[in-house]
Protein backbone atom coordinates (compact mmCIF):
# COMPACT_ATOMS: atom_id res chain seq x y z
CA UNK A 1 0.00 0.00 0.00
CA UNK A 2 1.45 3.33 -0.78
CA UNK A 3 2.13 5.78 1.58
CA UNK A 4 -0.79 7.86 0.84
CA UNK A 5 -2.81 5.15 1.02
CA UNK A 6 -1.56 4.51 4.38
CA UNK A 7 -1.85 7.90 5.68
CA UNK A 8 -5.60 8.19 4.42
CA UNK A 9 -6.25 4.87 6.56
CA UNK A 10 -4.85 6.73 9.62
CA UNK A 11 -6.60 9.87 9.33
CA UNK A 12 -9.98 8.13 8.71
CA UNK A 13 -9.36 5.96 11.38
CA UNK A 14 -8.41 9.35 13.72
CA UNK A 15 -11.29 11.29 12.95
CA UNK A 16 -14.01 8.61 13.55
CA UNK A 17 -14.96 8.40 9.99
CA UNK A 18 -14.42 4.98 9.56
CA UNK A 19 -15.78 3.98 12.40
CA UNK A 20 -18.72 5.58 11.52
CA UNK A 21 -18.66 3.99 8.47
CA UNK A 22 -18.08 0.56 9.82
CA UNK A 23 -21.33 1.00 11.93
CA UNK A 24 -23.62 1.88 8.87
CA UNK A 25 -22.70 -1.12 7.20
CA UNK A 26 -23.57 -3.22 9.65
CA UNK A 27 -26.44 -1.66 9.99
CA UNK A 28 -27.23 -2.28 6.93
CA UNK A 29 -26.15 -5.79 7.07
CA UNK A 30 -23.50 -5.17 4.74
CA UNK A 31 -20.26 -8.09 4.63
CA UNK A 32 -16.75 -6.54 5.25
CA UNK A 33 -14.13 -7.51 3.16
CA UNK A 34 -10.56 -5.70 2.51
CA UNK A 35 -10.26 -3.49 -1.18
CA UNK A 36 -7.93 -1.85 -2.91
CA UNK A 37 -5.75 1.07 -1.32
CA UNK A 38 -6.73 0.44 2.24
CA UNK A 39 -10.57 0.75 1.30
CA UNK A 40 -13.07 -1.31 3.07
CA UNK A 41 -15.99 -3.03 1.26
CA UNK A 42 -19.28 -3.68 2.43
CA UNK A 43 -21.10 -5.83 0.37
CA UNK A 44 -24.60 -6.75 0.30
CA UNK A 45 -26.11 -3.71 1.99
CA UNK A 46 -29.57 -3.63 2.27
CA UNK A 47 -31.96 -1.57 -0.04
CA UNK A 48 -32.79 1.96 0.79
CA UNK A 49 -28.91 3.08 1.93
CA UNK A 50 -27.09 3.91 0.17
CA UNK A 51 -29.43 4.85 -3.05
CA UNK A 52 -26.35 5.06 -5.11
CA UNK A 53 -24.68 2.52 -6.37
CA UNK A 54 -21.87 2.98 -3.44
CA UNK A 55 -21.33 5.38 -0.85
CA UNK A 56 -18.00 5.99 1.39
CA UNK A 57 -18.04 6.57 4.74
CA UNK A 58 -14.11 7.08 5.90
CA UNK A 59 -12.78 4.24 4.72
CA UNK A 60 -15.67 2.15 4.05
CA UNK A 61 -17.32 1.97 0.96
CA UNK A 62 -20.87 0.73 1.05
CA UNK A 63 -21.88 -1.10 -1.90
CA UNK A 64 -25.40 -2.24 -3.36
CA UNK A 65 -23.95 -3.74 -6.53
CA UNK A 66 -21.98 -6.88 -6.07
CA UNK A 67 -19.25 -6.13 -8.36
CA UNK A 68 -18.22 -2.80 -8.20
CA UNK A 69 -16.09 -1.53 -11.49
CA UNK A 70 -12.31 -0.10 -11.21
CA UNK A 71 -13.92 3.17 -12.22
CA UNK A 72 -16.56 3.37 -9.34
CA UNK A 73 -13.93 2.30 -6.92
CA UNK A 74 -11.11 5.11 -8.00
CA UNK A 75 -14.44 7.56 -7.17
CA UNK A 76 -15.23 6.32 -3.68
CA UNK A 77 -11.48 6.23 -3.34
CA UNK A 78 -11.14 9.84 -3.98
CA UNK A 79 -14.40 10.12 -1.35
CA UNK A 80 -11.99 8.57 0.95
CA UNK A 81 -9.85 10.86 0.83
CA UNK A 82 -11.77 13.89 1.14
CA UNK A 83 -12.92 12.45 4.45
CA UNK A 84 -9.81 12.61 5.30
CA UNK A 85 -8.83 15.97 4.66
CA UNK A 86 -12.49 17.51 5.42
CA UNK A 87 -12.63 15.29 9.15
CA UNK A 88 -16.67 14.72 9.87
CA UNK A 89 -16.88 18.34 8.57
CA UNK A 90 -17.10 16.61 5.40
CA UNK A 91 -20.95 15.54 6.04
CA UNK A 92 -22.33 19.23 6.17
CA UNK A 93 -19.85 20.36 3.41
CA UNK A 94 -21.07 17.43 1.29
CA UNK A 95 -24.85 18.22 1.91
CA UNK A 96 -24.49 21.65 1.30
CA UNK A 97 -22.66 20.79 -1.87
CA UNK A 98 -25.77 18.79 -2.39
CA UNK A 99 -27.98 21.46 -1.95
CA UNK A 100 -26.16 24.00 -3.95
CA UNK A 101 -26.00 21.44 -6.91
CA UNK A 102 -29.78 21.16 -6.70
CA UNK A 103 -30.48 25.38 -6.94
CA UNK A 104 -28.06 25.20 -9.99
CA UNK A 105 -29.29 21.89 -11.81
CA UNK A 106 -32.17 20.33 -10.49
CA UNK A 107 -30.17 17.03 -8.93
CA UNK A 108 -27.68 16.11 -6.25
CA UNK A 109 -23.99 15.70 -8.16
CA UNK A 110 -23.67 18.08 -11.63
CA UNK A 111 -22.45 21.46 -9.55
CA UNK A 112 -21.57 19.10 -6.44
CA UNK A 113 -17.61 20.07 -5.23
CA UNK A 114 -17.15 16.82 -4.07
CA UNK A 115 -18.68 14.21 -6.92
CA UNK A 116 -17.17 16.54 -9.51
CA UNK A 117 -13.51 15.95 -7.82
CA UNK A 118 -13.87 12.57 -7.45
CA UNK A 119 -15.23 12.54 -11.43
CA UNK A 120 -18.84 12.76 -12.43
CA UNK A 121 -19.01 10.02 -14.80
CA UNK A 122 -16.19 7.54 -12.65
CA UNK A 123 -19.22 7.87 -10.22
CA UNK A 124 -22.19 6.80 -12.90
CA UNK A 125 -23.18 10.26 -13.18
CA UNK A 126 -24.02 12.59 -16.32
CA UNK A 127 -23.47 16.21 -15.99
CA UNK A 128 -26.96 18.65 -16.77
CA UNK A 129 -26.73 21.87 -17.34
CA UNK A 130 -27.15 24.88 -15.09
CA UNK A 131 -30.14 26.74 -14.62
CA UNK A 132 -30.73 30.61 -13.76
CA UNK A 133 -30.75 31.64 -10.18
CA UNK A 134 -33.03 34.48 -10.39
CA UNK A 135 -36.54 35.02 -11.40
CA UNK A 136 -35.02 37.39 -14.19
CA UNK A 137 -33.10 34.80 -15.85
CA UNK A 138 -35.79 32.20 -15.45
CA UNK A 139 -37.85 34.96 -17.43
CA UNK A 140 -35.52 35.06 -20.34
CA UNK A 141 -34.88 31.68 -20.85
CA UNK A 142 -38.54 31.13 -20.96
CA UNK A 143 -38.35 34.11 -23.39
CA UNK A 144 -36.89 32.28 -26.13
CA UNK A 145 -37.85 33.01 -29.67
CA UNK A 146 -41.41 30.68 -30.12
CA UNK A 147 -41.93 30.48 -26.72
CA UNK A 148 -44.87 32.36 -24.86
CA UNK A 149 -44.17 34.40 -22.01
CA UNK A 150 -44.63 33.08 -18.01
CA UNK A 151 -47.35 35.03 -15.79
CA UNK A 152 -45.05 36.76 -12.81
CA UNK A 153 -45.07 34.69 -9.84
Amino acid sequence: MRAAHRARLAANALNGSTLLGLALARAGGGRIEPGPDGLLLARGVRDGFPRAAAVTVGNVVLLRVEEPSPRLLRHEAVHATQWACCTLAFLPLYLGAVGWSYLRTGDHWSRNAFERGAGLADGGYTERPTRPLTRRGRRAVALRPGSRPRPPA
